[in-house]
């Protein structure tokens, strides 16, 4: 496992993964790392809070593990449940048995199916933990994670306490759809991500697209800029930029032009009423 020494060596790190972090973003995980606090990494859609989860897993060298948020999760998806096929197995194999006898056995580990939460906590290895979406979920559900991310410990009824043997490096990640409990957010390092500047997303550009000339990445990143600034739907996300900027060079297209641009909107905006919009209002000069 990775141990880091300054937020230097986490920009140094999550660079030669191709995860470009500006110095604010470096010392919030430098921080979590030091003070064991979980990340609430909060921003639009699609600026890079999953990938920042997967580059930590990644750089400090543990396995990742998901818990994708959704409406109507519950303790059986977050946490854990009983193998209720293989315990009524076990209870025809061995029935005439007294039920005091079998209880202790089917309500054992070997009858247990982990789910995010407990696994990591069970884990003999250091995990990153990524809570996907935490905003997706009811505010009830909160209470579930609460417990979790104060003393990483769980109770099982017929099992006990199980505590965490190794502290998991937690990232949680919201759109901002709903306002998060003020208990949960009191108990993380808040980190705010936004879309990047045109400088940025150049360099992110020409990381994760090698092929591209400085010129057109930054071409493209001005026009993505200018796409973001119209009233849309949904504003492209820096994924979405990733990926126009491949379609053009798919295309053979050395620049930005306004026909090629226009044409291959529907890579980087997913609205018809979007895409008939920046057809319409985004105006990009050919090069001379």
């Amino acid at each position: 496992m990775t141990e880091w020494a300054t937020p230097g060596e986490i920009s140094d790190s999550f660079k030669a993964l191709g995860y470009l972090a500006d110095e604010h973003i470096s010392q919030v995980v430098y921080l979590a790392d030091k003070l064991q606090k979980p990340i609430l990494a909060e921003g639009p859609a699609g600026v890079g809070k999953t990938e920042l989860a997967v580059t930590i897993a990644k750089a400090a060298d543990r396995r990742l593990v998901r818990l994708q948020c959704y409406e109507g999760l519950d303790e059986a998806k977050a946490l854990y449940e009983w193998n209720y096929h293989k315990q009524l197995l076990r209870l025809q194999a061995d029935e005439g048995k007294a039920w005091d006898d079998l209880e202790g056995d089917i309500f054992g580990e070997d009858f247990l199916l982990t789910r995010p939460l407990l696994e990591a906590i069970t884990s003999e290895d250091p995990v990153v933990l990524l809570i996907d979406e935490v905003d997706r979920i009811e505010i009830e559900t909160e209470a579930l994670l609460l417990e979790v991310l104060d003393s990483f410990q769980v109770t099982i009824p017929e099992l006990g306490t199980v505590t965490a043997t190794s502290r998991p490096l937690v990232v949680l990640t919201s759109n901002n759809t709903r306002e998060l409990s003020e208990a949960l957010k009191r108990r993380c390092l808040f980190l705010h991500i936004s879309y990047p500047s045109v400088e940025r997303e150049r360099e992110i550009l020409l990381a994760r697209v090698p092929e591209l000339s400085e010129s057109m990445a930054e071409r493209i990143a001005k026009v993505v800029r200018s796409v973001r600034d119209l009233k849309l739907r949904k504003a492209p996300s820096v994924s979405e930029s990733i990926d126009w900027a491949r379609t053009l060079l798919a295309l053979g297209a050395d620049d930005v032009a306004a026909g090629v641009t226009q044409d291959t909107l529907g890579v980087l905006l997913k609205y018809q009423e979007d895409i008939e919009r920046a057809a319409k209002e985004l105006q990009i000069p050919d090069e001379e």
